[in-house]
């Protein structure tokens, strides 16, 4: 592999992995806020309860998302330096405005959270969550204003070989911003009302199968209470993991409709500004209406300028077409027409330019990854769609306040939280990969700049070796390696765990203190961690 390939796969390994924090902390953090002005406005104790239970989750995937997160920027100007170079001018402005007036107030409104439990009035402490959990969504359009650019180029010229801002007001609304930002959120509330519903069903099931919860003939549960010291597995307790459950399945099946219909909107614009992109994602090989189900052949897109011997087993007519047109009529450009189309605008071969590097003057191959596209795509769909089913069903399976007492169940409950998450990530590898092999995508439909572009063979840094970005990619595998252990692990002691594990005072007697924290005099750091 060369130096090029190597940068790839670690920018994507390093990326993807980023990106199953991110969307958790977005969903999580919001729920949280909810929660907490629910507490403050009822004093009931069970919120208080699901308040600290899941805010000690969100901090943990907050703190992980935080160390994975500053590698990015690292890259930016050790292993993509002509990239920076090239879109620093336009690029910069969103990523300041992401750290600065995003980052920066998440991160001081949440240590005030973590430490201003005992310290602040209740009002103000719980306006710290509520600007932290908003600064993060803040921050999560910052982020896809600079890559909707990638995708979309708007108010820029080519001076002098860079890119240049030329109507930072036409950056910041960018259309495809403005479409990308309510998919990418509706899919973190997707992962957070998962995450929800997985773990609040294992603790309802493990107060069945440990006989503490029980169901009548009818089906309808008895609640009990565990034995032992504290109130950790009191009747509040029950209903900590019963409204959590259904405000989960209630997130999941909400944020799946608003994914959908904002998701189509995405692919639209996608169809005007990427066609290449949109037509690998269908494999769709010559120009028509279907939208294929499955296909088969040789869907690699490696080189090849034509893909003849692509079948569509299964596809539906007229579905394509109501994707990227609103209708079931108008036909869809396929590859074979559009690769001619490329070739004729952009030329059929690199420039021949040092800066290439071994690229200088090789046929430029248009078609992206057709295996990585297509089956991104649908796994992106299919995987959103089963956590909605799944969500549907959890909220018709504990109509009667509990859930079923079978195993398998229960696994492939815990098992489900993976799907929204794997959602995303198959969601982001598509709209990446898709855009080779261009960093920066040319498209002069919709408003974008036509000759604004950039190969990504142009993008890395020309002075990094294959060996130096291979060692490199090694090490920060080994060290993300090392991350995930350490944040299952800590999730995983935290979810046993139980609210016990966020309120230690539960394990004390109960008293009469048990509504207001307050009253207690454990350290503060006993919240955080």
């Amino acid at each position: 592999m060369d130096a090029l390939e190597i940068a790839r796969w670690q920018f994507g390994i390093t990326t993807v992995y980023h990106f199953l924090m991110v969307p958790l902390t977005i969903g999580l953090g919001l729920v949280v806020a909810v929660l907490q002005t629910v507490w403050l406005r009822t004093g009931n104790e069970q919120w208080l309860r699901m308040t600290k239970f899941w805010g000690k989750l969100f901090l943990i995937n907050f703190i992980m998302g935080v160390a994975t997160g500053i590698v990015q920027e690292f890259q930016f100007g050790m292993a993509w330096s002509e990239y920076s170079r090239f879109v620093g001018d336009v690029f910069g402005a969103p990523l300041a405005m992401e750290a600065l007036l995003a980052f920066f107030v998440e991160s001081t409104f949440l240590g005030l959270w973590i430490f201003g439990w005992k310290k602040l009035p209740p009002k103000l402490h719980l306006a710290t969550i509520w600007a932290a959990a908003l600064a993060s969504i803040l921050s999560a359009y910052f982020i896809l204003v600079a890559n909707s650019w990638m995708q979309h180029p708007v108010g820029t010229e080519i001076v002098d070989g860079r890119a240049v801002m030329t109507d930072a007001w036409a950056v910041f609304t960018n259309n495809t911003a403005l479409v990308t930002f309510p998919h990418t959120i509706f899919g973190a509330f997707a992962v957070a009302g998962g995450f929800l519903l997985g773990i609040s069903w294992f603790h309802l099931y493990r107060r069945r199968s440990e006989g503490i919860d029980s169901v009548d003939v009818n089906g309808r549960v008895i609640v009990g209470e565990g034995t032992g010291k504290g109130r950790t597995r009191d009747r509040t307790d029950y209903k900590v993991w019963i409204s959590s459950l259904r405000i989960g399945a209630v997130i999941a099946v909400v944020s799946f409709a608003g994914v959908a219909f904002s998701g189509h909107e995405q692919a639209k614009l996608m169809f005007e500004q990427q066609p290449m992109k949109m037509a690998a994602a269908e494999a769709a090989c010559h120009d028509g209406t279907g939208f294929s189900v499955l296909t088969l052949g040789d869907i690699r897109g490696d080189g090849a300028t034509s893909c003849d011997d692509v079948v569509a087993v299964f596809e539906l007519p007229g579905l394509l077409s109501y994707l990227a047109n609103g209708d079931f009529e108008t036909p869809v450009r396929g590859v074979n027409t559009l690769i001619p189309e490329y070739q004729e605008r952009y030329g059929t071969h690199y420039p021949d330019e040092e800066y290439l590097g071994q690229y200088a003057g090789q046929e430029i191959n248009y078609l992206p990854v057709m295996e990585v596209t297509y089956w991104g795509f649908r796994l992106m769909i299919t995987l959103g769609g089963l956590s909605a089913v799944a969500a549907a069903v959890a909220l018709w399976l504990t109509r009667k306040g509990t859930v079923p007492q079978s195993k398998w169940i229960s696994r492939l409950a815990v098992l489900g939280i993976a799907a929204p998450f794997g959602a995303n990530a198959f969601g982001w590898i598509f709209t990446e990969m898709g855009r080779q092999p261009f960093v920066v995508a040319p498209n002069p439909q919709m408003g974008g700049v036509d000759q604004v572009f950039m190969y990504t063979a142009a993008a890395v840094s020309p002075t990094v070796s294959a060996g130096e970005m291979l060692f490199s990619t090694i090490l920060l595998t080994v060290i993300y390696g090392v991350l995930l252990v350490v944040e299952l692990v800590l999730l995983t002691r935290y979810i046993r765990g139980g609210v016990g594990s966020a309120m230690p005072e539960l394990h004390q007697e109960k008293d009469d203190s048990a509504n207001d924290p307050d009253q207690h005099d454990g350290d503060v750091l006993a919240f955080a961690y």
